[in-house]
């Protein structure tokens, strides 16, 4: 089940229903604040006139502060919203208003939509115009479709370790940078694998205990919805490595929504996209691009907080069935992140052919490597002729919960 509540504002009276009629695209950002090696944080709106006196005493007070945004899928151009670049400037214009310039800022993955250059050149010259010390990136699932990811580290992490982790000292504080979207396994939720999990050990092997940490990934590290992916299947051997740590904060992106919670000495807390929200944990058929009425996009974003409790939930049943001649074209479906049908009964020679009518991309990847099609953008085609018998299982690798099978039978 989820549970809906208002984000608290210190100090200034306002309840939801106020909230809700005076922040204009409250959530997009986040700003933190350092104060005594202690972490707290403000959505930008209450810093900017009328807003929170806690939130500008706290950044007054602070020795270091800085601001994470997320999920701007640069490209995205479907009813949800067609136009993120919009969006996205409307968070930076935020970001600039509260007249305190952040330390850093932040980006928890998903920049582009479609991993296009042309979608990278445009996030990079609307945060040209932050007004902030330094910009530090991950990579989500989009930034990596087609080239590995090549094109995203070339641009935002050349001085990473490994594919793409990293770390840096600022002010005090040490920032970790985790990279969980490049090893997605059908079925499976983000992972960041035995490489990066070493590199981690010894990073934080070296810090005193004292040392107040910020770990930023784009998937979530601990489980928000195993059964939309929201989650990394070796987050909690991460985690561990920070039990001993006495401030540590993770920040993630990914699923659209704040979802926050504290774990004894860990605080975590997800961020709103600044492109488009998605349903909460368990309340719609599938996750992606929840369309809203134009003039209430800005203020829905970022107003409420969500609270996961594990509990029952509705299972999507597909009837699949036993169709057509060998030589006709037989269809799947991808609507809704799901194949329809799952399961697909062929013959030796039928052409089997995929159409992708969700407004996020897809792919129909073979689970043993023997065969993967293109990045499905909406509407897009892929076709494939299966030329042996054998049960054949697939997944979309840019969303591993969605699998299929084909069963092809010899003639």
């Amino acid at each position: 089940m989820t549970t809906d509540t208002a984000i608290q504002i210190d100090d200034d009276g306002i309840d939801r229903r106020g909230f809700l009629k005076c922040m204009a695209w409250a959530g997009t950002g986040m700003l933190f604040t350092m104060n005594g090696g202690i972490l707290s944080s403000f959505p930008l709106r209450s810093l900017l006139e009328g807003g929170s006196n806690a939130a500008r005493n706290a950044v007054a007070a602070s020795s270091f502060n800085f601001v994470q945004i997320s999920d701007s899928h640069i490209g995205f151009s479907k009813d949800a919203n067609k136009d993120v670049l919009g969006t996205l400037q409307a968070a930076i214009d935020q970001i600039n208003a509260t007249g305190s310039a952040p330390d850093l800022l932040l980006h928890t993955g998903d920049l582009s939509h479609l991993s296009k250059a042309e979608e990278f050149d445009a996030l990079d010259q609307i945060l040209k115009g932050v007004k902030t010390g330094g910009q530090f990136f991950v990579p989500g699932e989009h930034d990596v479709l087609e080239d590995g990811g090549k094109m995203y580290f070339d641009r935002y992490a050349k001085q990473s370790h490994g594919k793409g982790w990293y770390s840096m000292d600022q002010r005090g504080v040490h920032f970790i940078a985790l990279v969980n979207v490049l090893n997605l396994k059908a079925g499976g939720l983000g992972n960041l694998g035995e490489e990066q999990l070493t590199w981690l050990a010894n990073d934080v092997k070296r810090l005193s205990r004292s040392t107040p940490i910020v770990v930023f990934a784009h998937v979530p590290l601990w489980t928000v919805y195993p059964e939309w992916g929201w989650g990394t299947d070796d987050g909690a051997r991460a985690l561990s490595l920070l039990k001993d740590f006495g401030s540590v904060t993770v920040l993630n992106g990914h699923i659209h929504q704040v979802v926050q919670k504290v774990e004894g000495n860990i605080a975590f807390h997800t961020a709103m996209s600044t492109a488009f929200p998605q349903p909460k944990p368990g309340s719609a058929p599938s996750p992606g691009p929840m369309k809203v009425p134009a003039g209430e996009l800005r203020s829905l974003l970022g107003v409420t907080s969500v609270s996961y409790v594990q509990g029952n939930h509705n299972l999507a049943v597909i009837d699949s069935t036993l169709a057509g001649k060998a030589t006709e074209v037989q269809a799947v479906s991808i609507d809704n992140f799901t194949f329809a049908p799952a399961t697909l009964a062929a013959e030796v020679g039928t052409p089997i052919l995929w159409t992708n009518k969700d407004d996020i991309p897809h792919t129909v990847v073979d689970t043993k490597g023997r065969f993967k099609s293109k990045v499905l953008d909406t509407d897009d085609k892929w076709s494939y002729t299966f030329t042996e018998p054998g049960t054949y299982d697939y997944f979309c690798s840019i969303h591993p919960h969605m699998t299929g099978r084909v069963v092809v039978h010899g003639r």
